[in-house]
C-alpha cells in the first residue's frame, strides 16, 4: 500500500517532466522547418504518446529514465548542424525551466528537506512540487550526457567543428551499450556510476532554484 501511495505520488511530476522533454523537441524541430514530428502526432502535452514502457519504469524505479525519442529529419532544417543541436537542446532546457518553476514554488513554501513533511494533503502537494524540480534537473543533466542515444550526444556533435566529427562518428554506435552497462552496473553493485556523475549537478541547481538541498 505505501508504495502504491508512492507511485501515485510522484507519478504526475514524472510525467510531466518526460511530456514536455519531449514535446519541446518536437516543437523546436516543427518551428525549423521540420513537420516529421507533428504529422507522426508527437506535437502534443498528451503523455501517452510520448511514453517509453522501459524509460518510464526506470525513472519510477531508479530516477534515470527516457521516453520515446522524437522523430527529426534533418533534411528539412536550413542549417542541419546548428538546428539539430537547438532541437537537442530544446528536452534538457525545458526541464531545468520546469525545474526552475518548480523551485520557486519550494521556495515559495519554504521546503527546506523532504523528510519533515507531513501525510496530510499540503504535505503531499509539497512533496510533489519538489520532487518535480529534482526529477527535472536528474532528466536534463542525464540527457546532457555525452552518450547516444542522449541528447548529450548530439549537442555534442552540433558543437565540434566539423573536422572531428567523422573522428567521433565510430565512438558513438557503442553509446547505447556503454549506457546499458553502466544502468545495470547500478543495479547490481548498488553504486551508480551515471548518479555519482549527475549529482552534484542536483545538488547544485537545487540549492540555486529552491534554496536547499531537495536531493534523494
Amino acid at each position: 500500500m505505501e508504495n502504491l501511495f508512492q507511485f501515485i505520488i510522484i507519478a504526475p511530476p514524472i510525467l510531466i517532466a518526460l511530456t514536455f522533454h519531449e514535446f519541446a523537441h518536437a516543437y523546436v524541430a516543427f518551428r525549423l522547418g521540420d513537420p516529421t514530428a507533428k504529422q507522426m502526432g508527437r506535437l502534443t502535452l498528451n503523455p501517452l504518446v510520448h511514453l517509453d514502457l522501459l524509460g518510464t519504469a526506470m525513472l519510477f524505479i531508479a530516477h534515470i529514465g527516457w521516453a520515446k525519442p522524437v522523430p527529426v529529419n534533418p533534411a528539412y532544417f536550413k542549417n542541419p548542424k546548428r538546428d539539430l543541436l537547438w532541437v537537442s537542446l530544446a528536452g534538457p532546457m525545458s526541464n531545468l525551466l520546469l525545474a526552475f518553476i518548480f523551485g520557486l514554488v519550494c521556495r515559495f513554501w519554504g521546503i527546506e528537506s523532504l523528510r519533515h513533511l507531513d501525510y496530510g494533503l499540503t504535505g503531499i502537494i509539497q512533496f510533489m512540487v519538489a520532487f518535480g524540480m529534482i526529477i527535472n534537473i536528474v532528466l536534463a543533466f542525464f540527457n546532457f550526457l555525452p552518450i547516444p542515444p542522449l541528447d548529450g550526444s548530439k549537442i555534442l556533435m552540433g558543437l565540434v567543428p566539423q573536422k572531428y566529427e567523422r573522428q567521433l562518428v565510430p565512438y558513438l554506435r557503442y553509446g547505447p551499450t556503454v549506457l546499458i552497462t553502466l544502468i545495470a552496473i547500478g543495479f547490481i553493485t548498488k553504486v551508480s556510476i551515471l548518479w555519482a556523475i549527475i549529482d552534484p549537478f542536483v545538488k547544485f541547481f537545487s540549492y540555486l532554484f529552491a534554496g536547499a538541498n531537495l536531493s534523494f
